[in-house]
């Protein structure tokens, strides 16, 4: 690792002000830090931003909000979250292990980079570390990796189980940037495809940073859930994952959202498979159905053609699930 500066910041201010000068924000470190040691990334500086007041989760009139320094463990087991999007709460928990729930933050959820293998190899091709050195993973083992929104750029994908849920719940981004100046990002235009630029991950500008989470009132906390297909039960990355939510009225499904993970370089909401669903009965065949509607359109690369016919399945199973759980 090489030498670097180190400040801590009390307020959003003077962190925003410590991103001027090239310094990286760091709060749980769960991902910057093993980085930073693999020789990934070598910023100049961390600013630590603990002591910033951003770690409250509180209802207001149409949303709850959580802090983007609220530790997952917290956000999890919040009483908020458990009622309203237990959702939520589920994807937190099928993150990660117990001990990084406890240290990694909400900000930090969402910006973790990618585990492509290719990218942590500093002696292989990635244009995700090094835009025009050219991507390792098309030609090499890709069973991890994308079937939707990839290009000869860039095939690798996102590693958020938290994010996936909050493109479900149509989530919000607030950030403030080093001007002062505030913006709301809605979920699905924050994270991005590689075509334009494979080394950026999301939509921050330089110097943004991630103050808070708003999650929009919805009606899928009694019929709602979150399937995770990994190669082991813990400590894994998701092959494919899928938030689902239903609305039940009068034995029909009155509104749905499908999103996955582990398909794409962003979380990958199906808005054809939930304009399906919007009137039918909830039935397996039903499921089945949207299952393969969300798949169309899916690329398989050499290694991963198996995760079009799992997430196919994978669909069909949480909103069987969703459909059977209450709360």
């Amino acid at each position: 690792m090489k030498p670097f500066k180190y400040q801590k910041a009390k307020d959003e201010k003077a962190a925003v002000q410590a991103s001027k000068a090239g310094m990286r924000f760091l709060a749980g470190g769960t991902n910057l830090v093993d980085l930073m040691k693999e020789g990934v990334e070598s910023p100049s500086g961390l600013v630590d931003i603990n002591g910033v007041k951003l770690n409250q989760i509180r209802a207001t009139k149409d949303a709850v909000v959580i802090g983007a320094l609220a530790r997952n463990k917290d956000t999890a087991n919040h009483p908020l979250i458990r009622e309203h999007f237990p959702m939520l709460t589920r994807a937190i928990l099928a993150g990660a292990s117990a001990q990084i729930r406890n240290m990694a933050t909400n900000g930090g959820n969402i910006n973790q980079r990618t585990r492509c293998m290719y990218f942590y190899d500093t002696s292989m091709p990635c244009n995700k570390r090094n835009p025009g050195s050219g991507c390792a993973a098309i030609g090499g083992l890709n069973r991890m990796h994308a079937v939707f929104g990839w290009d000869e750029k860039c095939v690798a994908v996102h590693p958020s189980d938290m994010a996936v849920a909050l493109s479900a719940l149509n989530a919000s981004i607030n950030v403030i940037g080093s001007d002062g100046a505030t913006r709301k990002i809605v979920i699905g235009d924050y994270h991005t495809l590689p075509a334009a630029d494979p080394s950026k991950d999301n939509t921050l500008r330089a110097g943004e940073l991630v103050t808070s989470i708003e999650l929009p009132k919805n009606r899928f906390a009694a019929n709602s859930y979150y399937l995770k297909v990994r190669d082991r039960a813990s400590y894994a990355f998701a092959l494919v994952s899928v938030a689902a939510g239903l609305a039940l009225e009068g034995g029909k499904i009155a509104d749905a959202r499908v999103s996955l993970g582990g398909v794409a370089h962003k979380p990958w909401r199906v808005f054809s498979a939930e304009a399906y669903l919007k009137g039918k009965a909830p039935t397996a065949e039903v499921f089945a159905e949207a299952g393969v509607m969300a798949m169309e359109g899916a690329r398989a690369l050499k290694d991963n053609a198996f995760k079009i016919k799992l997430a196919e399945k994978a669909v069909a199973r949480a909103l069987e699930k969703a459909a059977n759980t209450k709360g």
